[in-house]
């Protein structure tokens, strides 16, 4: 059965289509890719269909990310289908949780720097790099690319240990 993993921010333009190509990639390249389904949403719907930010795109793609997912709201039955779902910051934790439909799915949402506090301590949350320049976009793809690789080998360590 695969592990769904559904990666959240707000407008679902910069942080969360980012982190969802870095994990795209990181399976892939782990031979994984039938034992992991990801996506990403956001809990503002104002971008509803669009391409990441320009700025996203130009920072991934020299580190050989081609982000083409299109933004999506998070949807309610994204808690029954997504085994983990990950908040970039508290803002978005707090509007899954008012989002999510029980204690249970509420029990899926995890914030994404748990998987970063080890290497990045100073970093309590992946900050919107929407209002910065390129050196924000850069530290976001610092940050995601340590904590995808910190989910993937906590997840395949769960998986291999049960």
């Amino acid at each position: 059965m695969k592990q769904r993993i559904l990666f959240v921010c707000l407008g679902n333009i910069c942080r969360s289509p980012a982190a969802d190509g870095i994990m795209h990639r990181l399976v892939e390249e782990a031979g994984l890719s039938d034992c992991y389904e990801i996506d990403s949403a956001g809990t503002y719907a104002g971008h509803r269909g669009e391409l990441p930010d320009p700025r996203m795109r130009r920072a991934a793609e020299p580190r050989g990310y081609h982000l083409t997912h299109r933004s999506r709201p998070v949807r309610e039955e994204d808690f029954e289908e997504f085994d983990l779902i990950l908040a970039m910051d508290d803002n978005n934790y707090e509007a899954l949780h008012r989002l999510a439909p029980s204690r249970e799915a509420a029990d899926r949402i995890e914030r994404m720097v748990t998987f970063t506090r080890e290497e990045f301590p100073d970093r309590f949350y992946v900050p919107d790099p929407y209002y910065e320049g390129r050196e924000g976009f850069e530290l976001v793809l610092d940050l995601l690319e340590c904590g995808c690789r910190n989910l993937l080998a906590y997840l395949e360590d769960k998986r291999a240990n049960g």
